[in-house]
């Protein structure tokens, strides 16, 4: 129903509008604050209609050619306006965009030039207009268009009907004044109030910096008057003063030809965007067009966020939408395994809901993300093939967040194994790539090996290690704590197999054929098997009482009387304590005892045991041994005391 006044008519919102203001008010949107955001697409919107049919109607622009938004704070009054000198609308434009959401003025026009590629339209108008009335108990519109002498002005306080009326306008355009709630207003928190000109500032930076046209305001403030020589005027009253400035950087950085961007430039915008002082280690600028539309910025850090290997941490990159800022921290656009990646993608072609808060899932965020984990892996591998020190320098800043996406996911293997480094007992000082070690491999060697513990220092002590020290066979050094949880994905690079130097299955014989110019030559002219004192090991075991799962003679020891191996599956000693360390359910390691047949404590244990009042010694030297080995693991004593008495025991006998 409709009632006229004069040339005012009061009319209803349709039924659809109705729900649709109770939702925007009421539930929609998660902030407020978007609503200036939704305001300033459609007013920028608008001045892209006109400047395109300026192209082909120049006198559309007449004598306000400068194409601009103006925004207007009265703190006093407790108004905001936006105002555009965009296409304007006619009268029933007006009824078509904001009475009814079925039409959009956008959406006809999308599809009337939709062969025009180049053409830069945001939103439906009506839609995000409505977000107004979040803020505002009651908003105006006073637009004229570009092709009309009259004017249209419209009122409403949101609660299901419109004023509209034909009025004088001077100029082309679109003006919006919120007439702000007192919540709005009168708030504890300076940046949920929309009268306070740097809230909207600050608002016009983080959403809408980028837009294609000025954002000009004025700022007031309050001084003292000065005189001709610049010097303050003391006694006089404050006068206020007005500084109009343009609040937006209007073009975007990864909008430009990167071509014409200096380095400084994008570490200014790296720094001040992403609040990282330290210089990024690599920077991905890229501009594709296709099946899906879009322009990514993405910067690879030098030092990792403190937070990085949190649980906490908030990953993501920031997306835009034609320049207009839509969501901080997308999480589904890189895996969790670059998530030190710093960024934002602007696409054209996202699907957005309603509000412009929350990016559907859909195929096209899935083409964008494979492209940019596929760029952001190319330009690491490019960092280690020609800036080798700024690569070790940023890998051992962000490597075991690439070593976890090996770890958890199978599928990463072939994308991350060449990028990953170890030390390695070939230059201790210097880290090696899988591809370096498999290079210098010796001739005759089938597998790439490795030592896990909780430092190199640790790893160089380890006893099993000693047979590799004397034929110079490389070592790798894993000594992080995800590095052999690892090896449960990467178990092999380039077909071969990476072997623990701590697991049973020890089959490179060329490792226990002495050389002729060894020095432990004589430790060696004697071939021990297992066989040959199979029972005699078997005793040592059921000394031990169940603590091993083996006694084995050893082919890895060179100077050393004893250690553990593990078995060829299941936790290791390394495993083991890492979880422990982390307070998590550790399963045992499966321990296989071995013994140095050239060490002479072997030819004591052989005496002993063919001895058969003995008995009682070759069992203390069956708990020395095994608690030795212990020690050397890392492990607490199960009974030190018991130890320290055998220890005592057997010394005693020795000197008696």
């Amino acid at each position: 129903m409709a009632k006229k006044n004069n040339k005012r008519k009061v009319l209803a919102f349709q039924a659809e509008t109705k729900e649709l203001l109770n939702l925007m008010i009421n539930s929609l949107y998660t902030h407020r604050e978007i609503f200036l955001r939704e305001l300033i697409s459609n007013a920028s919107d608008a001045l892209d209609k006109v400047h395109f049919q300026s192209l082909t109607e120049p006198e559309l622009l007449g004598s306000d050619p400068e194409l601009k938004i103006v925004i207007e704070v009265d703190k006093n009054n407790k108004t905001l306006s936006i105002t555009d000198n965009g296409i304007g609308m006619t009268h029933d434009e007006v009824i078509e965009n904001i009475g009814t959401i079925a039409k959009s003025g956008t959406k006809a026009f999308v599809e009337k030039l939709k062969e025009e590629k180049d053409l830069d339209l945001i939103g439906k108008f009506g839609v995000g207009f409505y977000s107004s009335f979040m803020v505002a108990d009651r908003v105006e519109i006073i637009t004229r268009s570009a092709r009309l002498e009259k004017g249209v002005r419209w009122e409403s306080e949101g609660f299901g009907e419109y004023s509209i009326e034909e009025i004088e306008v001077e100029k082309r355009g679109t003006r919006i004044t919120l007439h702000l709630k007192e919540s709005a207003v009168e708030t504890s928190n300076p940046e949920e109030d929309f009268s306070n000109q740097y809230t909207i500032s600050n608002l016009v930076k983080k959403y809408s910096n980028y837009i294609s046209y000025p954002i000009h305001m004025d700022f007031y403030r309050e001084e003292k008057p000065r005189d001709k020589d610049g010097k303050v005027i003391e006694g006089a009253k404050e006068e206020v003063v007005i500084d109009s400035k343009v609040v937006n950087s209007i073009t975007p950085i990864w909008k430009k030809n990167k071509k014409d961007i200096t380095s400084d430039e994008y570490f200014q915008f790296y720094k001040h965007h992403f609040h990282d002082w330290n210089e990024f280690a690599e920077v991905i600028h890229l501009n594709l067009e296709g099946k899906v539309e879009f322009t990514a910025l993405l910067f690879i850090p030098s030092k990792a966020p403190s937070n990085l290997y949190d649980r906490d941490y908030s990953k993501g990159i920031q997306l835009y939408s034609k320049n207009v800022f839509v969501m901080n921290d997308c999480k589904e656009l890189l895996p969790d395994h670059l998530r030190f990646v710093r960024g934002l993608v602007d696409s054209p072609d996202f699907s957005l809901n309603i509000s412009r808060e929350i990016l559907q899932h859909d195929t096209q965020l899935k083409v964008i993300g494979k492209s940019l984990e596929g760029k952001v892996i190319e330009a690491l591998k490019k960092l280690l093939k020609e800036k080798r020190e700024k690569y070790e320098e940023i890998w051992l800043e962000l490597g075991k967040a690439l070593k976890g996406g090996i770890y958890m996911e199978y599928k990463n293997k072939e994308k991350l194994e060449d990028l990953l480094m170890f030390h390695s007992s070939f230059n201790e000082s210097k880290m090696t790539t899988l591809n370096e070690y498999v290079e210098r491999m010796l001739e005759g060697q089938k597998e790439i090996y490795y030592a896990a513990a909780k430092d190199i220092d640790t790893i160089k002590r380890m006893p099993q290690l000693e047979v590799f020290k004397e034929k110079k066979v490389e070592v790798l050094y894993f000594v992080d704590k995800i590095d052999e949880f690892l090896t449960q994905n990467l178990d092999k690079y380039k077909d071969i197999k990476l072997q623990s130097v701590t697991r049973e299955d020890f089959k490179f014989e060329e490792l226990t054929k002495p050389n002729a110019s060894d020095s432990t030559q004589d430790n060696h002219d004697k071939d021990y098997e297992n066989e040959a004192y199979k029972d005699m090991l078997n005793v040592i075991k059921e000394h031990l009482n169940g603590k091993v799962k083996e006694v084995k003679i050893s082919k890895r020891l060179i100077s050393s009387p004893v250690c553990f191996v593990n078995t060829n599956s299941g936790t290791t000693f390394n495993m083991e304590q890492l979880l422990k360390g982390v307070n998590q359910i550790a399963p045992k390691a499966s321990k296989i005892l071995e013994i140095n047949p050239h060490h002479p404590i072997f030819s004591m244990i052989e005496k002993v045991y063919k001895n058969e009042n003995s008995a009682a010694d070759l069992k203390n030297i069956s708990e020395i041994l095994f608690n030795q080995a212990l020690l050397i693991e890392g492990y607490e004593l199960e009974n030190p005391v018991e130890f320290s008495n055998s220890l005592c025991t057997l010394m005693s006998k020795a000197y008696s």
